[in-house]
């Protein structure tokens, strides 16, 4: 059986509040845990770095990929099971989202924003099934949500949109809903 695969799109800053930090962490060390490979943007700062080397401690199994613009920006981390180098951000999205099963965004900033709506986007057009869950850390993304359910209201995405993104408040709980849903069928 091949290893089920989470990508984590997540802030290459820690951002202001402790909780996201602890939320990266916990989240890494659970994937390794329950046996699957974390897949990220390879950096060795903010919270990829910190979901990175929690994954590591707990002994799992890293996939990174990072544009070679940001070798140096976001600290590449090259101890990782796999390292993949790309030439554009466009093919690190595409390189990240075709080796995982799963996508999950921690709280982030516009590079977060972007691959949540990329991946989003590309499941509102059919190209995909797979899980998309906010890790909603202290309310982070609720304008996010605010903000998908007045794109459906003033009449620019159907009402369906909002049922192919899903949300958790915590670790814990995001972990019970990948393992049902990845291991449905």
């Amino acid at each position: 059986m091949t290893k089920l695969s989470i990508c984590v799109f997540c802030g290459s800053r820690s951002g202001t509040r402790p909780t996201y930090a602890r939320a990266a962490e916990d989240l890494g060390g659970r994937i390794a845990e329950a046996g699957w490979r974390l897949v990220y943007g390879a950096g060795d700062v903010g919270l990829m770095g910190l979901t990175a080397r929690a994954a590591q401690t707990a002994g799992g199994d890293t996939f990174g990929v990072i544009p070679v613009h940001l070798l140096s920006r976001e600290v590449g981390k090259r101890d990782l099971t796999r390292f993949v180098i790309t030439e554009t951000m466009h093919e690190r999205k595409k390189v990240m989202f075709m080796n995982s099963d799963a996508l999950v965004v921690l709280p982030g900033g516009a590079g977060s924003l972007d691959e949540f709506f990329e991946v989003l986007t590309w499941r509102q057009l059919g190209l995909h099934d797979k899980p998309i869950v906010l890790l909603n850390i202290d309310d982070y993304w609720q304008p996010l949500r605010a903000l998908i359910d007045h794109v459906i209201a003033e009449g620019f995405a159907d009402a369906s949109l909002s049922t192919l993104v899903q949300s958790v408040d915590d670790v814990p709980a995001l972990m019970t809903l990948l393992d049902a849903q990845l291991h449905q069928g």
